[in-house]
This record gives C-alpha cells, sequence and structure tokens, in this order.
C-alpha cells in the first residue's frame, strides 16, 4: 500500500491521505449534535475532509437526502448524548449507515482546542479508518428499539421520582438538625407529621413541601406497582420482581463473554447445580466482571475486546 506520508498517524489526523481508496467513492458524515442544529464534516471517498457546515435540523435530513440520491453509499457517525437516538433513526431511513458512539477524547493530538467544527472532523477521520478496516477506531453504542426506550423510561422516571423524594426529604431533616433538633425520619408522613415535635414556624416551613412529598411518593408507587406486574411472576429466589425488570430492560445477555463461556455449564444448571459449584461459578464471575469493569474505565482494554458489547 502507498503511504503518502512516513508518519501515517500524523497524515490520518491531518487529513493529508492519499487517494488509496478513492475508487470506493463511499461519502462520510462526521456529526456534531446539537439541540437546535447540527455541524457536519464531510468526506468523499479518500480525499481531505471538506469544511465544516452547519445546518438546522430539517435542512440536515433534506441535504442528506440529496447526497443519498447520488447513488454513493452513505455512512455517518455521532457520539452519543442527551439528544437520544432519533437522528439515527432518520438517516437510516433515508438507507444512510449511521453509527452511534460513545463519547470519547476527540482532541487526540491533545492541542487542548475543541469546536465544534473540529470534533465532527476527528468523528469523520474516525469513521473513515473503521469503514476500511480498522474496526477499533470507534466504539460502537448499541441503538435501541423505539419500544426498549419507551419501556425504560418508565423505570428511570421512578428513579428520578425516588431521587427527588430523597433530596426533599433530606432537606426537612437538615432543618431540624441546623436548629438543634433530632432529625425525624419520614417526616413528611401524614401521621409523622402531624405529630411532628418542631415549633410551628419551622412546621409551617416544611408544611411548603410535605404535599408534594405525598404526592410524589403516590406515584413512586404507582410506578412500583405497574412495574412489578410486568415481571414474569416466577423469579428466582432472591431476584426481586423490580430488579428483574430493570436488568430485563437495561442489560443485554453477553454470551460470548469469557467467564460466561467458562462457566456456563455450571450456571445453566441453575437451582439444580450443587450449591458450592453454583456458588464459584457466581462468584467467579462476578470477580472477573468487576476486574474488566475497571479495565474498561481505566482504558486498559474495550468492551468489545472482552466479549462485552455495548
Amino acid at each position: 500500500m502507498n503511504k503518502c506520508h512516513s508518519n501515517t498517524e500524523l497524515s490520518s489526523h491531518e487529513g493529508t491521505r492519499c487517494q488509496f481508496n478513492g475508487g470506493t467513492g463511499a461519502i462520510k458524515l462526521g456529526i456534531d449534535v446539537h439541540q437546535d442544529f447540527y455541524v457536519v464534516v464531510v468526506q468523499e471517498g479518500g480525499g481531505n475532509p471538506k469544511p465544516p457546515q452547519r445546518f438546522a435540523k430539517q435542512a440536515f435530513l433534506h441535504w442528506a437526502a440529496k447526497l443519498k440520491s447520488r447513488g454513493k453509499e452513505v455512512y455517518a457517525v455521532y457520539e452519543a448524548c442527551g439528544f437520544g437516538f432519533s437522528l439515527q433513526r432518520q438517516l437510516s431511513a433515508l438507507l444512510i449507515r449511521c453509527y452511534v458512539v460513545c463519547p470519547q477524547k476527540l482532541d487526540e493530538q491533545n492541542r487542548r482546542v475543541k469546536t465544534d467544527g473540529l470534533d465532527a472532523k476527528a468523528l469523520c477521520l474516525k469513521l473513515d479508518r473503521f469503514i476500511e478496516g480498522n474496526r477499533s477506531a470507534l466504539a460502537l453504542v448499541r441503538v435501541p428499539t423505539e419500544e426498549e426506550e419507551q419501556k425504560r423510561a418508565i423505570h428511570r422516571q421512578r428513579e428520578q421520582l425516588v431521587k427527588a423524594r430523597k433530596q426533599l426529604e433530606a432537606q426537612g431533616r437538615s432543618l431540624m438538625v441546623n436548629h438543634g433538633l433530632e432529625p425525624v425520619q419520614s417526616w413528611w408522613k401524614p401521621r409523622a407529621f402531624a405529630a411532628l415535635p418542631v415549633p410551628q414556624w419551622m412546621k409551617e416551613l416544611l408544611a411548603n413541601s410535605q404535599p408534594i412529598l405525598v404526592a410524589l411518593q403516590q406515584k413512586i408507587a404507582s410506578l412500583t406497582i405497574q412495574l412489578q406486574s410486568s415481571a414474569t411472576p416466577k423469579q428466582p429466589r432472591g431476584l426481586g420482581l423490580m430488579t428483574s425488570v430493570i436488568i430485563d430492560r437495561e442489560i443485554r445477555f453477553q454470551p460470548n463473554y469469557k467467564p460466561i463461556v467458562k462457566w456456563r455449564q455450571i450456571l445453566a444448571k441453575g437451582a439444580l447445580a450443587t450449591g458450592a459449584a453454583r456458588k464459584k461459578a457466581i462468584v467467579a464471575v462476578a470477580r472477573q466482571l468487576a476486574v474488566d469493569l475497571w479495565r474498561i474505565k481505566t482504558g486498559r482494554l474495550r468492551a468489545e475486546e472482552l466479549g462485552l458489547i455495548n
């Protein structure tokens, strides 16, 4: 393979690649996503990335559809963010192969200069390397179905309501402690609040949030019943209905994960396995998972290398 620069890593970052893969004619789009607009860098074939362009959302989709109508393969990539996966689905509907990747350091040369255009260009170059066969160039995120996202939204909202209740409850206890009083757990519950041993002025302040806490708890209880009722009635011993639902909706089975492969025969037996063997398998998998999660967090390995798929 011909090289256009002796330092191939530098030449890739700078976008000064030679035309060795220009015959494919594929179009690559690196997209920096914002709430109201997209910044896009285009690379055609093996050419240099073009200057960044800024689009309103609908204008971008119209422009992307025109690109695809030229009859070439079009690829796109953007980082997972708080705006969800709607862009990926919209581009897929246009028959554009769109990848969503984990947020990552895009300033690979550590220039400490970060702009939307530079981020889009860096994503475009990574996409180019990925398409050319470097599968480690992108850390892909699995795009859930719309049904999966809708189901996840229920228990995620419940978790947010629980967090809000705890924060508001803690503020009330803090008020008591700050004025030399013993804090009362669950002070907001109707019976406890009616007999709350605090001065009248403090009770009036707490009364501002007490009905909010009661309403929050009612919503939490309603969502809890809804979620638990959707769980399979017969659960393994020690696995609660709520935990089962969350695991089912959030965690994917990882059949190629090495500890699972190693201990599959014992784990598959479930309660039929002897106590010692079952405990040994569970501890071994849990220990290895903890180690591997640390290795992923510290950048020593990627999830795909361990058989863990995003």
